[in-house]
């Protein structure tokens, strides 16, 4: 390596100190990594900071099929691979996630918690968006909590045809102390509640299609911040700490899409560019 350094700086004396550092440089970078080959990467880093776990939703085809005993026969390694197969989902999911409209933050009863005249309209520029987007909606889920029960009603009126179902599981809470901290003070007792629920919710929703499932599903869920927060980190496989770092605007569109192979993508965060900038609000 010596010898080849010293040549190469023999060669590069009349190129000037760039040309002659940058040679030399890949010639070191080269003989320490050599053998290793970065694929399709744009980055330098040849083993991920975190890699994907493609059983994070417990529905793995080959997590569904019995293993194996040992030494099996022929037969039955050929059976198992039939059955993996037969448990393969072909289908995609989207969920589309829907913060409620703005709502009246001077009382503490749930019932008197209703949406502003904003967050009625609000709620219905995001009915407008959904009908005019004209997908092929599968169901529509909503919080049981009075400002999401009426953002989901104010939606359906755009879509009738849609069954509309209640989750208390959706209702908004705390679902996992943040990292970093935040200011205000909140009692321990409130994340041992409410992330246990919110957890429950996040995985009655989020997974691949069931290998049943023949077409792509659509389904609206309407809910709170905090929640499509932390379900925002949960399904990206982010930490689920940092869901307060990110801001949702009332009666938002964030739509995640789940592939049959279990990959997780955003298509829309905090999208509430069809309502007029003049009536945009997030608190």
């Amino acid at each position: 390596m010596v010898v080849f350094t010293k040549h190469v700086l023999h060669l590069a004396k009349g190129l000037g100190a760039t040309l002659t550092t940058g040679v030399v440089g890949y010639a070191l970078y080269s003989n320490v990594y050599e053998g290793k080959t970065v694929h399709a990467s744009w980055t330098t880093n040849f083993e991920p900071s975190v890699k994907w776990d493609d059983n994070w939703d417990r529905r793995n085809p080959e997590s569904l099929v019995k293993p194996l005993r040992s030494h099996p026969s022929e037969k039955e390694t050929k059976d198992r691979a039939n059955e993996i197969e037969k448990q393969k989902p072909t289908a995609t999911r989207h969920l589309i996630l829907i913060r409620h409209g703005q709502y009246n933050l001077d009382s503490k009863e749930d019932s008197e918690r209703i949406l502003t005249q904003l967050g009625r309209k609000q709620a219905d520029y995001c009915g407008r968006r959904l009908k005019e987007a004209d997908y092929p909606y599968t169901k529509l889920i909503s919080s049981t909590l009075t400002r999401a029960v009426e953002t989901a009603e104010i939606i359906h009126k755009h879509l009738p045809h849609l069954s509309w179902e209640k989750e208390s599981n959706l209702c908004e809470g705390a679902p996992i102390p943040p990292e970093p901290p935040v200011g205000h003070w909140r009692p321990e007792k409130s994340f041992f509640q409410d992330g246990p629920r919110i957890e429950t919710a996040f995985r009655q929703l989020f997974h691949r299609a069931e290998a049943e499932q023949t077409k792509d599903s659509y389904e609206i869920v309407v809910c709170h911040a905090n929640v499509i927060r932390y379900f925002i980190c949960r399904a990206l496989q982010f930490p689920p700490e940092a869901w307060l770092r990110i801001s949702l605007d009332h009666a938002s569109i964030t739509w995640v899409t789940i592939r049959p192979s279990g990959r997780v993508s955003i298509r829309r965060l905090g999208d509430s560019g069809f309502i007029p900038a003049n009536e945009v609000s997030a608190v």
